[in-house]
């Protein structure tokens, strides 16, 4: 079956794939076959911290590009399994104003 999952690097980044076979993905990651991401070094070794099973790899590959896009906080949120979080991390503070720059 299909997987997104994200993976915690040994630099303390979180890298998003997805894959029809998780195993063997996450083996690859560690052994420097995996994506040029978690080749570079540091990045290893790297640990699973979240994943999710999908009925098809065109679904997990749709929810990995989606959570490309989320800020650290927002995947911080769903590894803790804290998805009442999720909405209020998705919303950009408007209310707070920026200092016009100064043109001398």
């Amino acid at each position: 079956m299909p997987y997104t999952y994200m993976l915690r690097c040994a630099d303390g980044s979180y890298y998003v794939g997805s894959t029809p076979d998780l195993e063997r993905r996450l083996w690859e990651h560690n052994e420097g076959l995996g994506s040029a991401y978690t080749r570079r070094p540091g990045r290893r070794p790297v640990v699973l911290v979240w994943a999710h099973e999908y009925a098809t790899i065109a679904q997990a590959f749709a929810f990995e590009k989606q959570l490309q896009g989320w800020s650290r906080a927002k995947r911080q949120a769903l590894i803790r399994g804290e998805f009442e979080a999720l909405p209020g991390l998705s919303k950009k503070d408007f209310t707070k104003r920026r200092t016009p720059p100064v043109v001398e």
